[in-house]
């Protein structure tokens, strides 16, 4: 008789960092959608960057940066007092 053991969140197994990575990556063509609809351009480098990030923290705060940015470049720009 086999036993089934439930893999926690955290515990590094294959799916799960699949799983992560395409969050990472659905969540970077998020950004480049929003700067997208804006009318913003977004250079070959800033694409780049935003694609090659697979930390959900960092693309959390430039998804929130895109809807207000001026330019893409700004996305990467600490906010003054932060």
């Amino acid at each position: 008789m086999s036993t089934y053991r439930i893999r926690f969140p955290g515990t590094g197994t294959l799916i799960e960092e699949a799983i992560l990575k395409g969050r990472g990556d659905s969540r970077g063509e998020d950004i480049l959608r929003v700067l997208r609809v804006r009318g913003i351009e977004v250079p070959d480098a800033v694409r780049e960057r935003v694609g090659s990030c697979d930390d959900l923290d960092v693309l959390g705060t430039w998804l929130d940066r895109a809807v207000t940015v001026g330019s893409a470049d700004e996305l990467f720009v600490e906010p003054a007092g932060a």
